[in-house]
């Protein structure tokens, strides 16, 4: 306690603070930590200009070590003694650096080093990296060494005719396939104006060179790693790779052939981004809608597990339903017709069109025909003369019932008189029926028209139109009254017929007695 009431002694502060300045001076100027181990590699280089200690050691532009000796080897070589951190680990047996100059700022050099592939070994402490994985930068006394006097003419030429190339004024013929924003304009001039569009191309490169970096790490290493199996692949089938030259050419051949066509495209592409730029936009807005309507979705999905089980029974049921024993049996038995019925199906290209004639026919003139009222004076039946058809029918039938068993006939009945009319060939035998009645006969009811309605047989059965069965010369008036008795109308489809007794001699000779008997006895 005494001591320490006393404090320290000048002496032994001294000395405490002696230690301290070393210490701190010491880490300014090494920046090691003492009496820890540290990782060094050696490599073996050409030329070793404004390399020194302390220059940096970088990996990808990061910095990860430093040069601590540069020492003499074999010849005009240099062995580059590197001191490496743990960030820069592992460095690999296949390693190669080259030596690159600083920013100007910075000044000297610096080794730019690549670690190696990962299947390569590590490289052990103190290891050596060979002169044939190393590199010097080319300076510019080597250049100047390069360029003897013919050289240097030439390139005086080369820079003279460049300038005259870039300040020469362009020709109309120059001119004629250029871009109107450059005609009229020198080369120089040209270049400096396509500098105005640099930031935006310059913009959108290094978003491209963004994306190029990947979304995770070491994508780009990948893609490295990628594009070497491709090189290695491609350089082990070199007939394969001659023939993809020879076809490339081919390609850029007939590409360059279109010029004009490809300069039209490249010229669209500004206005076909502007329009992209807008789509983005638009996609751009329809985001938010599509993020609520996914989270709107979400429970639905969060149910579709439980309904993809409980739909598991009827899938089991389902399954046999349409195997090969009962769907797909039937299907395979059905796959015939499927051929009939695309002949059928072709076929109807031609039947088709005359079923819609027939369709047509019976729409349009049979049925309308079918639905006229026949007009027959007071006999007028007053409905429409297709159900006259059936109603005669319906009486016919009544008419000709039979008890005997021989069927259905009809009977008629020839009362005799002084009158006799012979009718038309009618039966079978293709001859007229003769009868004699007491009563002049007067007429066919209903009457026949004048004439037939016109058909005609060229043209399409729905063209002919309705025909008219009320004329003028029917039996039945337009106004519906009886025409004059007077006037005797016979069908000019039964023609023959004879209605005085001078014509029943001549007409009975026409006739075979045995058909003349029949008639009679009916």
């Amino acid at each position: 306690m005494r001591a320490f009431r006393q404090g320290m002694s000048p002496l032994r502060a001294g000395i405490i603070a002696l230690i301290i300045i070393v210490v701190c001076s010491f880490f300014a100027f090494t920046k090691d930590i003492p009496f820890t181990g540290t990782y060094q590699v050696q490599a073996v280089v050409k030329d070793t200009n404004l390399v020194a200690p302390r220059s940096p050691v970088r990996i990808a532009g990061i910095d990860v070590g430093k040069v601590v000796e540069v020492e003499p080897y074999k010849g005009n070589m240099s062995v580059v003694t590197m001191e490496i951190q743990d960030a820069g680990r592992p460095i690999r047996k296949d390693a190669t650096l080259k030596i690159r100059p600083r920013l100007f700022l910075e000044g000297n050099n610096y080794i730019d080093m690549q670690p190696g592939t990962p299947t390569a070994d590590e490289l052990a402490d103190g290891g050596m990296i060979p002169a044939s994985q190393t590199a010097s930068p080319v300076q510019l006394d080597n250049v100047l060494t390069a360029l003897q006097s013919d050289t240097r003419s030439s390139l005086q030429k080369t820079l003279v005719g460049l300038g005259d190339a870039l300040n020469s004024k362009a020709t109309p013929e120059d001119d004629a396939d250029q871009d109107p924003d450059v005609q009229g304009l020198t080369a120089a001039q040209a270049v400096n104006k396509a500098i105005e569009t640099g930031p935006g191309a310059l913009r959108g490169g290094s978003i491209s060179a963004d994306s190029l970096r990947g979304t995770e790490p070491r994508d780009l290493s990948k893609l490295i790693k990628g594009l070497s199996g491709v090189s290695r692949g491609l350089a082990r089938n070199e007939g394969q790779l001659g023939q993809l030259l020879t076809d490339l050419n081919t390609t850029l051949a007939a590409t360059a052939s279109r010029a004009p066509e490809l300069r039209e495209a490249v010229k669209l592409l500004g206005p076909t981004t502007v329009n992209l730029r807008k789509g983005l936009a638009s996609v751009d807005e329809a985001l938010p809608p599509t993020q609520a309507f996914a989270r709107e979705i979400l429970p639905g999905l969060r149910e579709t597990p439980a309904t993809v089980a409980a739909s598991m029974p009827w899938l089991e049921q389902v399954t046999p339903f349409v195997g090969p024993r009962e769907l797909g049996g039937l299907l395979d038995d059905l796959a015939p017709t499927t051929v009939n019925l695309a002949s059928a199906t072709h076929s109807s290209r031609e039947w088709l069109p005359k079923s819609d004639a027939f369709n047509r026919c019976i729409n349009e003139v049979i049925i309308p025909t079918g639905n006229i009222e026949v007009q027959d004076g007071d006999h007028s039946a007053n409905t429409e003369n297709y159900k006259e058809f059936w109603h005669a029918m319906v009486g016919q039938a009544g008419e000709g019932q039979g008890f005997d068993g021989n069927g259905s006939f009809l009977r008629l009945a020839s009362p005799g008189g002084a009158k006799v009319l012979r009718t038309g060939k009618t039966n079978l035998q293709r001859e007229s029926l003769l009868g004699a009645y007491n009563d002049q006969p007067q007429r066919t009811s209903p009457a026949f028209p004048a004439k037939q309605p016109p058909l005609q047989r060229k043209v399409p059965c729905y063209k002919n139109g309705v025909p008219d069965v009320n004329g003028p010369s029917s039996n039945g008036a337009a106004d519906g009254s009886a025409p004059d008795a007077a006037a005797p109308n016979f069908p000019p489809s039964l023609p023959g017929a004879v209605t005085d007794e001078s014509s029943f001699a001549s007409s009975a000779q026409l006739m075979p007695l045995s058909t003349f008997g029949e008639e009679a006895s009916q």
